[in-house]
Parts: structure tokens; sequence; C-alpha cells
């Protein structure tokens, strides 16, 4: 039996505590194994991104516990937080989050910056994982190109654990197509692949 990347127990975040409630996730317990390909579905205001927020340690819950790795991290600081996000988790967003002026490779190598990788290793890591992507800046490539990007920054240092976020939101089917099959191959070498989407069809 594979182990536990994610184990969630009785998770509950509740806006405006004590006045108007609005309890995003109310009492959720999941288990994600690793090596798991894992589609969170619904309609918008169902909780999605409340929850991606809580698995990518964007957020901590108001109560509930949150493991990942073994840890708990419904319990960590904002510094802590962020260093588990540094180490264990690569996002992709549906806005493809790129900075504009900065080329294909050098948006890749922003996170390797704070993970403390060398500068040499940093762009032989970035090359690597922007294999069929043009080193163009983001404002001359197409929707489905700044995706591949996105995907390649958050690949690019081999995280356990990928978040996709309406990762298709954005683009036409053929490039829709083209990043599930990328999210796809991702899995098939290993990776927990999490894709959260409105879209049954996806």
């Amino acid at each position: 039996m594979s182990e536990a990347l994610i184990e969630i127990r009785d998770l509950c975040k509740i806006y405006n505590p004590g006045e108007v409630e609005v309890r995003a996730l109310d009492h959720v317990s999941l288990t994600i194994n690793r090596g798991e390909l894992v589609a969170i579905i619904g309609q918008s205001g169902s909780g999605k991104s409340t929850l991606m927020n809580q698995l990518g340690c964007l957020d901590v819950p108001t109560s509930g516990d949150y493991f990942l790795s073994g840890q708990n991290v419904a319990k960590l600081s904002d510094n802590e937080l962020s260093d588990i996000r540094n180490r264990e988790i690569g996002f992709i967003f549906q806005g493809f989050n790129l900075i504009p002026n900065l080329t294909a490779v050098e948006n890749v190598e922003v996170p390797l910056i704070y993970r403390g990788i060398g500068k040499r290793e940093r762009r032989q890591l970035a090359v690597a994982s922007l294999e069929k992507v043009g080193d163009h800046k983001p404002s001359q490539m197409s929707g489905g190109q700044q995706q591949r990007v996105a995907i390649a920054r958050a690949i690019a240092a081999a995280p356990p654990l990928i978040l996709a976020d309406e990762p298709t939101g954005n683009l036409d089917s053929a490039s829709s197509k083209e990043i599930l099959q990328i999210l796809k191959q991702m899995h098939a070498s290993g990776r927990t692949v999490i894709l959260i989407t409105h879209d049954n069809e996806i």
C-alpha cells in the first residue's frame, strides 16, 4: 500500500466566525497517497480554492489537522509554511503568474533562487524543464506556451507534490489537451498531482 503524502482530518475553514459565518470547508477528511493523480471537482463557490489554499500551505485552517509528509502543517508559522511550500510543492495557476520582463528560463529560475540553488545548477534545471518551450519573454508567447513555462517552473526542483489550480482555464481546447497530457506525464514519472477544476470533462 502507498504511503500517505497528504492526510487531512476534520478540517474546517470558517470565514467571519461568530458573525455571518461562511463555512468554506466543513469537517473535511481526505487522504492522498504518494504518486496519486487526484482531481478535485466542483462548481464556483464550492470551496475548491479554499481547499487548494490549505493543501498548498497558503492558508491555515480554523480547526482540524493537515499532515503533509507526516508533519502537521496546520500548526506552523508563516515562515515555516513558506519553507514547506518551497521544498514540497509546485504550483500551477490559471493565470500563469509569470514575470513579464523575464525570459522563460529566468521565470523558471525564480523559485530555484529561493531554494538556494547555485547559478549554474539553476540554469541546468531550468533548461531541462523547458525542453519544449522557446526562450522568449511571456508577452511574446501564446497562453499555451506561457502555461508550459509555468509548469516547467513548478517542476524544475522536482517537488513531490504538484498543485494545478484550473490550469486550463484560460486556454483553447488544443492547448488544454496538451497541458493535461503534460500533467499525466508528470504523474507517470512518479509525482503526486492534484488538479482542481470546475470542468467535468477535464
